[in-house]
């Protein structure tokens, strides 16, 4: 299976200390590819070099082929790698239908014009309602962001990330915080992605990971420590001794 998001040999230094050491890897197109490890394994400096956040000391990243390395974030957006959203004060103002809109409109390039022509602009409108219909958003997309529960703010993010039709999406731990039983809507909504959509999981949560993933890499100390299927990784000695603990299961 080809690759839609790989990094070679690479390498992240904060003075004296190396964060991302020499770490090679690939997102296989169509994956469902979860990242875990201890908290200081490196998994959020990883994946800000991944979206432009960070440079690397060394290494190279490629998406779908090409080398992005030295891509700024919004040029590796435009190529189709998202990350999910931080809806800060600004989103948080806005309704769902607003959000979403802002975020198609901007990648079509009419931005700036949003509120003046959203209920002229037929294109706009269609995908705008599809998005919406697609993460179960119809009954609250009037509602303002910051009056929802918790769940259904992290869903708005995930769609407004897949909003900007990504080839590539990074979920940075999705069900932080989320109640149990919004959580598996969550998550329900995080697997019906199309399949053409090759998403990168980084979670805690293991029971998370082990329902959504079916390849799984183990990072510990900037390193990657092991890769595989769920089954391979609650198996792997190393893998429960540096993380997952005697009690895992799948």
């Amino acid at each position: 299976m080809s690759a839609a998001l790989q990094t070679f040999d690479l390498v992240k230094s904060f003075g004296g200390i190396t964060a991302t050491d020499h770490v090679d890897f690939t997102l296989a197109k169509g994956a469902r590819h979860a990242l875990i490890g201890p908290n200081g394994a490196g998994k959020t400096t990883f994946v800000n070099q991944l979206t432009g956040v960070l440079k690397p000391s060394s290494g190279r990243i490629a998406l779908m082929g090409e080398d992005i390395t030295g891509l700024p974030r919004e040029a590796r957006v435009k190529r189709g790698l998202a990350r999910t959203f931080q809806i800060n004060q600004l989103f948080a103002t806005m309704t769902p239908l607003e959000m979403i809109a802002l975020v198609i409109s901007e990648r079509l390039g009419r931005g700036s014009h949003l509120f003046r022509t959203l209920d002229r602009d037929t294109e706009l409108v269609s995908q705008v309602a599809d998005i919406l219909s697609r993460f179960r958003l119809d009954d609250i997309m009037d509602r303002t962001i910051a009056t929802l529960p918790y769940g259904k703010q992290r869903q708005i993010e995930i769609a407004a990330a897949f909003a900007a039709r990504p080839s590539v999406l990074l979920l940075d731990e999705p069900a932080a915080g989320v109640p149990e039983a919004e959580r598996r809507e969550l998550m329900r909504t995080v697997a019906d992605l199309p399949a053409d959509v090759s998403v990168l999981l980084i979670e805690h949560d293991m029971d998370v990971v082990f329902r959504f993933a079916t390849r799984i890499t183990v990072l510990v100390n900037g390193r990657v420590l092991a890769e595989g299927t769920p089954e391979e990784m609650a198996r792997n000695a190393a893998v429960r001794e540096a993380y997952l603990g005697e009690d895992a299961h799948v």
